[in-house]
């Protein structure tokens, strides 16, 4: 199947009964007002969290270690129905029962994309926990960073992913020192930039301009 034929073929309400990956929650809280105010907010929340994790899933930030040429990141083009656009990514998933975020991060890695990595060390396998829009929903996850040796073993140029029947990802590499580029020029393609990617890139590109090493 190619990306490009995926798109929205209608748009309906769901009723929170029939919902099977997310709900809707109302909450009454008090306010930071001198005065015991409370107020009513609504957020989404997702109901695949495992009971014992801290995390929904993970992001990866996997970077590819060519032998004589700069290092490049792992990105993908996968089509996302609430926006109807197809997203340029890092590799991610959810969470299984009892896993560890760098466990999850590397079973992802190698289903969505084939590839086998390494966390990296140091005190550098991932962030903490990152919300990714607490205005609107309690989803959240830790960015995990795993290095790809190209070199070792011969067989990683032609890696297989290993994708469920309704996945379609088209994965790519970009040069590292490129990204924030690469992502204006994806963007005026008419592809969606993630923001894990976005802010990565802007990252990066700050470093470079303010010379931060």
């Amino acid at each position: 199947m190619s990306l490009q034929k995926a798109k929205v073929l209608s748009t309906e309400p769901l009723e929170i009964k029939d919902s099977k990956w997310v709900t809707l929650k109302k909450h009454t809280y008090l306010t930071a007002s001198t005065t015991d105010k409370t107020s009513i907010y609504e957020s989404a929340q997702r109901l695949t969290r495992p009971a014992n994790s801290p995390i929904d899933g993970v992001g990866i930030v996997a970077i590819l270690e060519p032998k004589d040429s700069p290092p490049l990141i792992l990105l993908q083009k996968q089509f996302r129905p609430p926006i109807d656009k197809i997203c340029i990514e890092v590799p991610a998933g959810l969470m299984d029962e009892g896993e560890t975020a760098e466990e999850c991060a590397l079973r992802e890695l190698k289903e969505e994309t084939g590839y086998v990595g390494q966390i990296c060390g140091g005190g550098f396998a991932g962030t903490g926990i990152m919300w990714n829009d607490p205005g609107f929903c309690n989803t959240n996850l830790r960015m995990i960073h795993i290095t790809i040796d190209l070199t070792n073993p011969p067989s990683y140029k032609t890696p297989t992913p290993h994708l469920e029947e309704n996945e379609f990802i088209d994965n790519f590499t970009v040069p590292l020192r490129d990204l924030y580029r690469k992502c204006e020029e994806l963007e005026a393609e008419g592809y969606a930039i993630d923001a894990r990617v976005s802010t990565l890139a802007e990252g990066i590109e700050v470093a470079r301009r303010w010379k931060i090493t």
